[in-house]
């Protein structure tokens, strides 16, 4: 099993990428369990959602480039995006507060998941970054989108343009991370979640629809959406399969 999903006894649920023999690169499998414990999550006896991966090498490295490389066109690769677009858009308007624990490096694709939770944390010393366009696409399963929403224009638009792994404590200067820990990292998120989880569930709801509305009406769907687009027209270009073919040939697969 490529994840795994635990309730625990403080009521909310633990869902930990469980490929870190692959940087807990995301596949198809890995979806489908991201699918299942937002569904999960909507139960009226869970409080929180947090996310992680095992190991302590990697977060997320985003889109499994070993799998991913067989979508050539625009048209085979839309669906991929579309797909896990819509499930980062499940995950950030869950109705309930989402945190990703950055245990590792968190790569492209891993940075995207890690914005769709409402906070972040992350283990000191790491790095992380969006670097979609030195793969020569863009983010393409709606991370760009909601980058925008959560951090100040120009921070956010530096952090997609430049492209680059950057260290947590930069990170958490410019409002990416809401705080760092060095040892365990379930327990800096429990810490972390502690008076939030002790209040009703029905207030988390009702604060969390505040953020929900707005989005709603900046059209930050239809935004994804375009995102999604613009991304599988780029994976096309000969300049992405090059990347693509270069960093297989590298890796050996």
């Amino acid at each position: 099993m490529s994840y795994s999903i635990v309730k625990k006894e403080m009521g909310y649920l633990l869902f930990t990428i469980m490929r870190s023999e692959k940087r807990n690169a995301i596949n198809y499998e890995v979806m489908e369990g991201l699918a299942e414990v937002i569904d999960m999550a909507r139960d009226k006896d869970i409080k929180a959602l947090m996310i992680t991966g095992s190991g302590d090498r990697a977060f997320c490295s985003g889109g499994d480039l070993s799998v991913f490389h067989a979508l050539h066109t625009k048209e085979e690769a839309y669906p991929m995006l579309s797909k896990m677009a819509a499930i980062l858009y499940e995950l950030l308007t869950l109705p309930i507060p989402t945190v990703a624990l950055l245990n590792g490096t968190a790569i492209g694709g891993g940075c995207e998941l890690a914005i769709s939770c409402d906070f972040r944390l992350g283990r000191r010393g790491i790095q992380a970054g969006f670097v979609q366009g030195q793969q020569a696409i863009t983010t393409g399963w709606g991370g760009g989108s909601i980058l925008a929403e959560k951090l100040p224009a120009p921070s956010a638009m530096r952090i997609l343009m430049e492209a680059e792994l950057q260290p947590a404590e930069g990170l958490k200067k410019v409002g990416f991370f809401n705080g760092l820990f060095e040892n365990d990292p379930i327990e800096a998120g429990e810490n972390f979640l502690r008076k939030m989880i002790a209040k009703d569930v029905s207030v988390l709801h009702a604060y969390k629809q505040i953020w929900i509305r707005k989005w709603e009406e900046m059209k930050l769907h239809e935004r994804i959406e375009e995102e999604v687009r613009n991304c599988s027209f780029l994976w096309e270009s000969e300049a992405h399969h090059h990347y693509v073919n270069k960093f297989l040939n590298k890796n050996g697969e």
